[in-house]
């Protein structure tokens, strides 16, 4: 009895060894929530399938504001909780990552949408990335050129941009799909096609932005670009009174809406489940940046979930290996200084107008 009750207590030492070392797994939430059908969503669903395929506790935290202060506040609760990795998805974690990786040394993150730094943008921000941290961007121009120049492919000839914050990535996204349309529209000898393109400054499902979908779609819009969490619930609503399409943003929003022609896709929970599996496995890429484009299968549209009547499976390999091949040349935020209006800026086909 005595040798079976020290082999269960030893077992129970090492299973309870075995659970430190697994620790917790976090996500801190950007702007939103983890069910916001966007990126936050897609970031913990990535984390969840990893946790629970290998029986690890998992948390997330919301910050009570938007504020660098707040998302510390977050992650040191996560810290104090007993997360070894945190998960920090959108572009505003950049400076509080940048401090965080100092203040706990022995803590891993993995930002998503971003890569550490001081946010002096005035002089020109200092990029570090320690070893205990992954950055993650994305080619959303990318997703954003496929989802501009399948919906010209389709017939649409006047669109819409709504985007959220004009954070970087939502940026790349407006102007991949202002140059998709235009690929299409040259390629197939189309000779007008016009954008309505406007940020609500936000990622929330307003009134205001309702009402801005509905008017375009009265003004005649046929197809609306929604990039910008569940600001797109404001234009799929609209989309549903006026009987015309939107495309959704970072993951498949087509269950969302019958509506949603599309979904302009990052893949989100592909990359940091395999961020956290590196960890894991020791593997992990600290002190790197992740860019994930069509060559590293990071973007894309759902084509299995499209609701394409026009576009086929036929047509999106072909544009898609284009851009695996390196053939097409698309702009990036970078290179307009974030400034649409920029007379740099030129499309020979597509007439865009920023709207305040």
């Amino acid at each position: 009895m005595k040798k079976v009750l020290s082999l269960v207590l030893a077992l129970a030492i090492l299973s309870m060894g075995s659970m430190a070392l697994a620790g917790e797994l976090a996500l801190i939430t950007d702007i939103g929530t983890i069910d916001d059908k966007s990126f936050n969503q897609g970031s913990w669903e990535g984390l969840v399938m990893y946790a629970e395929e290998h029986g690890i506790s998992h948390e997330y935290y919301q910050p009570k504001e938007q504020s660098n202060d707040a998302y510390l506040d977050s992650i040191q609760l996560a810290v104090e909780n007993g997360a070894v990795l945190i998960v920090t998805p959108g572009f505003l974690f950049e400076v509080p990552i940048f401090m965080a990786q100092d203040m706990y040394p022995d803590t891993h993150f993995v930002l998503v949408d971003g890569n550490p730094n001081d946010g002096d943008w005035a002089n020109g921000p200092e990029f570090r990335t320690e070893p205990n941290v992954v950055g993650i961007v994305y080619a959303e121009e990318e997703s954003g050129f496929l989802a501009g120049y399948a919906a010209v492919k389709e017939g649409f000839t006047k669109l819409g941009f709504m985007g959220g914050m004009a954070v970087p990535a939502v940026v790349r996204f407006g102007i991949g799909f202002l140059q998709g349309a235009e690929y299409a529209a040259v390629e197939m000898g189309i000779e007008e096609v016009s954008v309505n393109y406007h940020y609500t400054g936000g990622f929330a499902a307003t009134p205001e932005a309702f009402n801005l979908a509905a008017s375009w779609y009265l003004d005649g819009v046929e197809v609306i670009f929604a990039a910008g969490g569940a600001v797109g619930n404001s234009v799929m609503a609209a989309a549903e009174d006026a009987g015309k399409w939107v495309i959704g943003v970072d993951v498949d929003q087509g269950g969302e809406s019958e509506t949603v022609i599309t979904s302009a896709m990052k893949g989100l929970r592909e990359s940091v489940y395999q961020a956290i599996e590196a960890y894991y496995n020791g593997e992990f890429p600290g002190g790197e940046s992740w860019l994930l484009g069509a060559d590293r299968d990071g973007v894309g549209l759902p084509m299995a979930t499209s609701r394409f009547s026009v576009f086929t499976q036929a047509d999106y390999d072909a544009i898609f290996a284009k851009l695996v091949a390196g053939e097409i040349d698309i702009l990036k935020d970078g290179d307009l200084n974030n400034n649409l209006g920029n007379p740099d800026f030129e499309l020979s086909v597509v007439t865009f107008t920023v709207i305040q």
